[in-house]
């Protein structure tokens, strides 16, 4: 298993043709993706592997990041998940992962539940606000669109045009730079129109920094 890249969006051209109002995440963060750590998730760990992005955030260091293993086990011994959820290829979404944020000590997880048929049309304020006020990188899951990502930054503008900076944790094999993810389309601008599914819910868990700090 290699190190886990760092802030691999940088670099990239914004989206949009014209003004827009653009906010990205504040902070760092480390890309985890399937198989990142040697073990093979294909097909069942993408929420684990986003839940790992946002345990490395602010720092973007992999101290504290949990693997799978401890993810189920804590979801098991906290009760949210039946015996038998440790070493199973259970998927997991964002209430699990806001439950892990608050067991591992990340940072603080806020759900928003969007509503089937609405797609993130009516979240993108919402998103603006939170990544401009300094906030971390958004978990999004649904049901119809059961993928799980990261949102890492929304750009709004010019007119009806709107787009979000999505962190795909899909990929497989060890990519040895940001541009390479890049080039592929791991990590990238998307319509907000065209990226989700409208005949899904999704859950959003957002990032921020605990108040301790």
């Amino acid at each position: 298993a290699t190190a886990p890249l760092k802030d691999v969006h940088l670099g990239l051209a914004p989206p949009g043709r014209g003004p827009a109002r653009l906010a990205l995440l504040s902070g760092h963060y480390l890309y985890y993706h399937y198989g990142c750590d040697g073990l093979d998730d294909r097909g069942w760990g993408c929420g684990y592997r986003t839940l790992q992005t946002l345990c490395s955030w602010p720092e973007g260091r992999p101290a504290g990041v949990p693997g799978l293993a401890a993810v189920q086990a804590a979801l098991e011994d906290m009760g949210d998940k039946p015996p038998g959820f440790r070493g199973s290829q259970s998927w997991i979404g964002c209430v699990e992962a806001s439950l892990c944020l608050d067991h591992f000590g990340g940072p603080q997880g806020h759900l928003r539940h969007v509503p089937r048929g609405a797609g993130l049309q009516g979240e993108l304020e919402r998103l603006y606000s939170h990544f401009a006020g300094g906030g971390g990188p958004v978990m999004v899951g649904g049901d119809a669109d059961a993928q799980s990502k990261a949102l890492l930054g929304v750009c709004l503008g010019p007119g009806t045009e709107a787009y979000v900076l999505v962190l795909d944790p899909h990929f497989w094999g060890a990519p040895k730079n940001p541009s390479e993810l890049q080039a592929a389309g791991w990590v990238g601008w998307r319509d907000v129109g065209t990226a989700f599914d409208s005949n899904s819910f999704y859950n959003l868990c957002l990032t921020s920094r605990n108040s301790q700090e």
